[in-house]
């Protein structure tokens, strides 16, 4: 397990053209990232959406920031206010912002400007289906998505969805970056096993940090 190496300093781990792992990026940071998803979910409650199709996600999601991904009946979309509430998403925090541009900058992709952060969590059992993050208007910015809590295998393979795939487990204060050729590759997340986290509890937590709008990304 990764773990052993929970006191080491943060390394780079290259994934494939363009993403990189960085290692216990976040680590030193967690518990006020932590402590700030607690205050967005206090304003924007943790949600369990329900796809186009009509099948019920089993990762809870809030929002944060000027745009939030969300769903309807149509499909899916970026939008300046939460469905559930009527009200703007909560701005992104500050500690969240300095992360984010720290990860982004390490990983060679200091011009990205996040206006949108998804905030998932999952628990025993839930999963994230092999997918292409392709809502954004604008694909030359990255991700950047960062572990927090328990343990999970991320899968990420490529251009087409039974393209090879690599499972990496992420550990907590992981951050992945992904952008360039890799920006549309597929990606998942394997159900999580339980345990119990000193942090977060039964939980994994994971921000995923975008650029939902026409930016000025050079």
């Amino acid at each position: 397990m990764l773990d052993l190496f929970a006191d080491a300093e943060p390394w780079q781990e290259p994934l494939a053209p363009g993403a990189v792992i960085l290692r216990r990026f976040a680590l030193s940071r967690a518990e006020v990232l932590f402590n700030d998803i607690h205050a967005v979910a206090a304003r924007s409650p943790f949600r369990h959406m329900v796809t186009p199709g009509g099948y019920t996600m089993s990762v809870a999601m809030t929002n944060c920031g000027q745009l939030g991904w969300a769903t309807n009946e149509r499909g899916y979309l970026y939008a300046p206010e939460d469905p559930l509430t009527g009200k703007p998403w909560p701005p992104i925090p500050a500690a969240f912002q300095a992360l984010c541009h720290a990860a982004a900058v390490e990983a060679g992709y200091a011009d990205f400007q996040p206006d949108a952060c998804l905030i998932n969590r999952y628990a025993v059992g839930a999963k994230l289906s092999l997918h292409q993050d392709k809502d954004e208007p604008d694909l030359r910015a990255p991700i950047v998505s960062v572990s927090l809590g328990l343990p999970a295998v991320f899968q990420f393979g490529g251009l087409k969805r039974n393209d090879p795939l690599k499972r990496l487990m992420l550990e907590h204060g992981d951050v992945v970056v992904w952008g360039r050729e890799s920006r549309l590759y597929y990606h998942g997340v394997q159900p999580l096993k339980p345990g119990v986290h000193p942090l977060t509890g039964e939980f994994r937590y994971n921000l995923t940090f975008r650029q939902a709008s026409y930016g000025e990304l050079k």
